[in-house]
């Protein structure tokens, strides 16, 4: 969800999924893919900032849950006599091996 302010100066959150545009006509409209508009204060430039931020949020924290998921649930198989590389070793990067 990305917060964005009515020209009312009321802020809401919008679920940035569902926009279908963004048209500065001067004002702001967000048009969603149901066909619902929002007049907004932000500019055009500042709506796909907040989008953009948001969506790499996103992308960050489920690369970060989906380390520690596979960190925790790593298997290294002896009998192959293979050793799994953690995916952040190569990026000179060590998670915590603690379980706290």
């Amino acid at each position: 969800m990305i917060t964005l302010t009515r020209l009312s100066g009321t802020k809401f959150a919008l679920n940035c999924d569902l926009i279908e545009r963004v048209d500065a006509t001067p004002d702001t409209v967000v048009t969603l893919v149901d066909g619902k508009k929002y007049v907004v204060v932000e500019s055009l430039d500042e709506v796909l900032t907040s989008v953009r931020r948001h969506r790499g949020e996103v992308l960050a924290m489920s690369t970060a849950i989906d380390l520690d998921v596979w960190a925790r649930n790593q298997t290294r198989p002896t009998h192959l006599g293979t050793v799994f590389e953690h995916p952040t070793a190569r990026l000179g990067l060590a998670l915590d091996e603690t379980d706290d």
